[in-house]
């Protein structure tokens, strides 16, 4: 789904990776960050997509909002964990978005 952001500017953190085979305890951890993301302040949305290459876009309202995900403990916990266990590479780039605009049926 294409998630439903505000009018530009606003913030997208693009986390890019490539997996382990490691399954145990990934889906529950992804889940529960989603649910915690969620209820952050300055949280807007995220779109993720997986086939090999694992992208997730999540939207933010402005860098403080970006910096206290970063710094949440559940969040710190996994990203731990996703060093250690999850991911073999991953690559996260945070953008200002100045523009968007959409097509839609």
């Amino acid at each position: 789904m294409i998630a439903k952001t505000p009018k530009a500017p606003y913030y997208a953190v693009i986390f890019t990776n490539i997996r382990t085979e490691i399954e145990e305890g990934y889906a529950e951890t992804a889940q529960e960050m989603v649910r915690l993301a969620e209820a952050q302040e300055g949280y807007l949305g995220h779109e993720s997509v997986r086939e090999g290459l694992g992208i997730t876009v999540s939207y933010w309202s402005n860098r403080e909002a970006i910096l206290a995900w970063k710094q949440q403990t559940d969040h710190l916990l996994a990203q731990k964990m996703g060093r250690e266990k999850w991911y073999e590479s991953y690559k996260t780039r945070i953008c200002l978005v100045e523009r968007d605009y959409e097509f839609c049926v």
